[in-house]
């Protein structure tokens, strides 16, 4: 398996090996040396698996959970293909504001691993794309906050051939500097103790 760091601090993108033969492929999306090595500690207990299918052209994101408490996730696409955008919204952070892409697909089966505090979006740009996630906490409706994907100020990489679909909730998100002026954003500080004080 191969690790490569994103331009987000402390988010990784894994990339697995694949064992084909005459039957198909065999690979792990998941192998717990290689995160713990990359990550400097193992993965955090899931307390949450989801799975969400979208049609081509559907946005989901930016999303993020409050911090306190907080949410890690590990994502990967089992069908279809999807663009994965991490977005650095931790105020404080040396990479506060910047983003990085990964296509993930059912082709390399990808992962990536998004520390607590980052937003989170992907653009379907296939019809019945699956994307999985693993979560360090359970959904709480209260907790999870959103960055609107159309923030010009980020000039995000949705592709131009397609027209974004969007929930009203995304639809409505405010920018990222409106979110920093309300005292929406997590910390940094925060994130890295909780981060360091436990196994998320």
């Amino acid at each position: 398996m191969r690790v490569n760091g994103l331009a987000v601090e402390g988010a990784y993108v894994f990339t697995p090996e694949e064992f084909p033969d005459d039957r198909g492929r065999f690979l792990s999306h998941y192998q717990e040396s290689v995160f713990g090595d990359a990550v400097g500690r193992p993965l955090f207990p899931v307390a949450q698996a989801s799975s969400s299918v979208s049609r081509r052209g559907v946005v989901r994101g930016l999303h993020y959970t409050a911090t306190p408490p907080g949410t890690a996730k590990y994502v990967h696409c089992p069908r279809g293909r999807a663009l994965d955008v991490v977005l650095d919204v931790r105020v404080g952070s040396p990479t506060f504001g910047v983003w990085d892409s990964v296509v993930l697909d059912s082709l390399d089966f990808r992962a990536v691993y998004f520390p607590l505090g980052v937003a989170h979006l992907f653009v379907a740009l296939e019809d019945d794309t699956v994307m999985s996630y693993l979560l360090s906490r359970e959904y709480v409706a209260a907790d999870e906050l959103a960055i609107s994907p159309l923030d010009p100020g980020l000039d995000l990489p949705v592709p131009g051939d397609l027209t974004p679909i969007l929930s009203e909730r995304d639809r409505a998100a405010p920018r990222l500097e409106e979110a920093r002026a309300a005292g929406l954003l997590p910390d940094y500080r925060v994130c890295a103790e909780i981060e360091a004080g436990s196994r998320v």
